[in-house]
Formats: C-alpha cells, structure tokens, sequence
C-alpha cells in the first residue's frame, strides 16, 4: 500500500481527495496546516505529498521548504492561483508539480501516478546501461541513486536526480529544453521553458561552487543545456 499525505486547510477539499485517492487503493492521511503536515510526517512512511499553498500557521511554501531539508518524497502543490510566478515559485522550493485549483480529480489522479512512477523509478534507460558515471568531482552513482561533489554527499530531488542524470550520460552532448522535459517529465513539452530553468538552477545550486559560473551543467543559447566535459575528458563509467 501506498500512504499519501493530503494537506488543505479547507477540510472538505482534503477529504474528497482522500476518497479519490481511496478508491484507487491508496492509503491517505490529512493534515490542515503546514506544522500538521511536518508533523504528520514523523513515524509514517509517506511516498507523496499533496500540498495547498495558503494555509494557516506555515504555508505550503515554507512547509515544503523544511520538507526539502531531509526528504526527497514527491510534492504536489495545489494553489487557486495560476499565474506563471506562482508556479516558478512552487518549483523553486522543491515541488515537483504544481495543479491549479479547481482541478478534475482524474487529472491530480494522474499527476500522483506519474510521479510515484518516477520516484519508483528513477530514469527510463535500460539497467544494462547503469552504472557510475563521474565529471571532473561529480559522480552519480546509477545504481544506488546517489550524488557527491568532490566527495561530498549531496542531495537531490527525484526530478533534479533525473535531469543531472540525463546530462551526465553523455557529457558535451546539448539537449534541447522540449527534449529534457520529455525525457524526464514524461510528458510533451508545453511552457517547458520556465520548468527546465528552475530545476536547472536549483540543480547548480547544489553542485557548484559558483552556481552564476558553473563549472559542470553549462547553457547553450537559444538550444538548451550539457554536461561539460571537465578536463576534455569523458564520463566514466563504472561497471
């Protein structure tokens, strides 16, 4: 069984969620505030959370902010507000995805499959291919979803996991902004531009000493993005 966290102040919201996400066979727990939901947290074995924005007491921002200080679970964040910036936002403190309020439950449906897939499943390419693939003082280590900076552990979100990935598979390799969200969204690109960019920079945030002078992520204008070949040299692999 998978348990999902539901956080709305509005409790007849939270509760239609729940029986959405119970006739799919998903176990469902509810908070009403953002110190619920961290408290909520503690002894339970989340795989999801559901998230609103407005909330008493610590918003979803801010709570999804602490969350991202230990836990890398997916975060779905609702909000009644639809403006691009609310989105950036969302995605800049950690969220994975971001639905505007009213919703059609089929779509939020979805949306929870689609990235407990991703989480189950981290990268689409064959286990054949997996493997330690290291840049200069990065390493990604495939087979047991980790990632150091000159030897020091750092953490990222699945979707951040995914796209550091993808980059450092094939280093000096340019892939375009439509083709990393279809690769690591799953989805077709529609407004991908934005969504890339944040994660992107959150990613550069973690791994650079000096994210406004990256060192291993680097942008090709008006294409997209590439793992540089530090020193000239390839990714490692090791099997």
């Amino acid at each position: 069984m998978t348990d999902i966290l539901i956080c709305d102040d509005d409790k007849e919201i939270a509760a239609a969620i729940a029986v959405y996400l119970e006739n799919e066979g998903y176990v469902t727990h509810q908070a009403h505030s953002g110190k619920e939901a961290l408290a909520a947290l503690d002894g339970k074995d989340i795989k999801l959370i559901i998230m609103d924005v407005m909330m008493p007491e610590l918003d979803g921002l801010m709570a999804t902010m602490e969350i991202r200080k230990s836990l890398n679970i997916p975060i779905i964040m609702l909000s009644a507000k639809s403006e691009d910036t609310d989105k950036i936002m969302g995605l800049s403190v950690g969220a994975d995805d971001y639905v505007t309020k009213p919703f059609n439950p089929l779509e939020l449906i979805a949306r929870v499959r689609s990235q407990l897939r991703r989480f189950t499943v981290l990268g689409s390419l064959p286990p054949a291919e997996k493997g330690v693939f290291t840049v200069g003082g990065l390493t990604i280590d495939d087979n047991h979803k980790t990632v150091a900076v000159d030897g020091e552990g750092v953490r990222l979100t699945p979707l951040e996991y995914k796209i550091a990935l993808l980059l450092i598979r094939t280093p000096g390799r340019v892939f375009s902004i439509d083709e990393i969200y279809e690769r690591v969204w799953g989805e077709d690109a529609f407004c991908a531009d934005n969504t890339v960019a944040v994660h992107i920079r959150r990613i550069r945030e973690k791994l650079e000493i000096d994210p406004k002078n990256p060192k291993y992520i680097k942008v090709v204008w008006g294409i997209g993005y590439k793992m540089e070949k530090v020193d000239g040299a390839k990714a490692r692999q090791d099997s």
